[in-house]
């Protein structure tokens, strides 16, 4: 056997190899959790509240609460693939200052919940927040579906599937597909992939007025996907976009998602 067949031989079987792995761990190149446990009031979140939600199929989902002042809205909160509640706690103290509330439950692996994650699982367990948030005494016109980068596309299924007051997403894909595509061009991820977080097939489902944020340098996601969302979602709806921002900084290093989130907020219809 020549050296020539040898190499692309090996080659072939090498190739074959980083697909195996890839595929079958998928999962663990997509989430990032934080696994520890922490209260709202270690973070110095005195007004907010811990908590667990259960699941049909047993497992334990960590939320953390912050109640909204009278006629402000609530933030159903889905989180980006990495850490947890923690090292979220100074965005939910800047939400709370403006006196709105904040709900964010976090997903199955990550601070305490139980389980592990996947698509199908963090959508479920959305559902059950929403839900939670509505036994609280929160009237779903009160409620804005916030969704951060990974969160973004659960938040886009909740809010196709069930009434809320508004939509905000913050650095939003067109699915986890594309992104997962374009990091690893040389794998065959439109394949083999098995959370595929396809926002664009749910995106014109939303009946609530809609709020896409994104930074112009965001090297993770994009800002063409942020517009993409923007043109197929149906109105009312805005894109800002932030020309020194990247993926998770809209709200520091100058940048002021919080100015935009406050001026869209005031437009919502009351309630």
């Amino acid at each position: 056997m020549s050296f020539w067949i040898k190499l692309a031989l090996g080659t072939v079987v090498f190739y074959g190899v980083i697909n195996l792995a890839a595929y079958f761990g998928q999962r663990k190149l997509m989430y990032f959790p934080d696994r520890q446990r922490t209260l709202p009031a270690e973070m110095g979140l005195a007004g907010a509240e811990e908590r667990v939600i259960a699941t049909p199929d047993g497992q334990r989902i960590v939320a953390w609460y912050g109640r909204a002042q009278p006629g402000r809205p609530t933030l159903l909160y889905f989180h980006g693939n990495g850490a947890s509640l923690a090292a979220r706690a100074p965005r939910i103290a800047r939400f709370m200052d403006e006196g709105w509330g904040v709900y964010m439950m976090t997903y199955r692996g990550y601070g305490g919940s139980t389980g592990s994650p996947s698509e199908a699982a963090n959508v479920a367990d959305a559902r059950l927040a929403y839900h939670a948030l509505v036994k609280e005494g929160v009237p779903p016109r009160s409620i804005v579906a916030y969704g951060e980068s990974l969160g973004s596309g659960i938040a886009v299924r909740i809010a196709a599937e069930l009434p809320v007051g508004g939509v905000i997403l913050d650095a939003p894909y067109t699915s986890i597909v594309d992104v997962a595509a374009r990091a690893y061009p040389f794998l065959p991820v439109r394949l083999f992939l098995i959370d595929r977080y396809e926002t664009t097939r749910y995106i014109a489902g939303i009946k609530a007025p809609l709020l896409i944020l994104h930074g112009e340098n965001d090297s993770v996601v994009p800002v063409a996907m942020g517009r993409e969302l923007a043109r197929l979602a149906p109105e009312p709806k805005r894109l800002v976009t932030f020309p020194n921002g990247h993926h998770s900084d809209l709200y520091i290093n100058g940048n002021n998602a919080i100015d935009a989130v406050r001026e869209w907020v005031k437009g919502l219809p009351a309630g």
